[in-house]
């Protein structure tokens, strides 16, 4: 049986509890004094990895390593892969203000995926900030790679991989060789609590940094936010007593 080296990727977001606001310049969403954790379907790709070490026992999986490239604050979301159980973790550091396209993430992972060789690569379907759902497809092109996405099932024999996954009329089931990408869907596992004894253990272990300096990557944009504004305020609702009513209502507002 193959053994796996997984890279891990983990994104740094906003948290999912809190309320969203627009800045006043209406150029993005306020980040300021804002709390982030982990993307959580990548919080799950972590999970995942894990499982499969405890599955296939640790002489199988040989190494989790947990990737992100953000600002130096990105650091706390690798603390937390790590405390999840990840072995070590690379961190690919861009300024404060610069938000990276999926397409550049994308080539940075693949510089990265070069360094280390690993055989299976785990990426969230999607973050939670901008719902792009780019990244790991792109990276399955950049690489040439077989790909699996929205996975919801992932079990690994021999030297291939096969993965359930959810599409629009149910559930598809698929197998390929490794190497090969897999991005997470909510269903393939629940993330377990992190214990303190754990994250004391995450902080000394190693925690490799990288700028975009030392990669030969054009990360100019190829987008442009023109303005980011709230969604329209619901109008409340009206109750009403008879089905009559309700059609009477209806056909008032041009609904029948």
């Amino acid at each position: 049986m193959t053994v796996l080296k997984i890279l891990v990727g983990c994104k740094r977001v906003i948290d999912f509890a809190v309320k969203i606001r627009v800045n006043s310049a209406r150029t993005a969403v306020e980040t300021a004094d804002i709390k982030h954790s982990l993307n959580p379907f990548d919080e799950i790709g972590v999970q995942e990895a894990i499982n499969l070490r405890e599955v296939l026992g640790k002489d199988k999986v040989s190494e989790i390593i947990a990737l992100t490239c953000g600002p130096s604050k990105s650091q706390e979301q690798l603390r937390t892969a790590l405390a999840m159980g990840a072995d070590r973790a690379i961190h690919v550091e861009t300024s404060k203000d610069q938000t990276l396209e999926p397409l550049n993430v994308a080539k940075i992972f693949k510089a990265i995926i070069e360094k280390e060789n690993p055989n299976l690569v785990i990426l969230g379907k999607q973050a939670i900030d901008d719902d792009s759902n780019q990244t790991g497809q792109m990276l399955a092109g950049l690489l040439n790679w077989p790909q699996a996405t929205f996975a919801s099932k992932v079990e690994i024999d021999k030297d291939s991989i096969t993965v359930t996954r959810e599409v629009d009329g149910g559930l598809e089931t698929i197998r390929s060789k490794l190497p090969a990408i897999v991005t997470t869907d909510l269903r393939l596992n629940e993330p377990k609590f992190v214990t303190l004894p754990n994250i004391m253990k995450a902080r000394k272990k190693p925690l490799t940094k990288f700028s975009l300096q030392d990669f030969d990557i054009d990360v100019t944009p190829r987008l442009e936010t023109i303005s980011v504004t709230e969604p329209t305020t619901r109008k409340s609702g009206t109750k009403v007593d008879s089905v009559d009513d309700l059609i009477s209502k209806l056909k008032s507002a041009g609904a029948l």
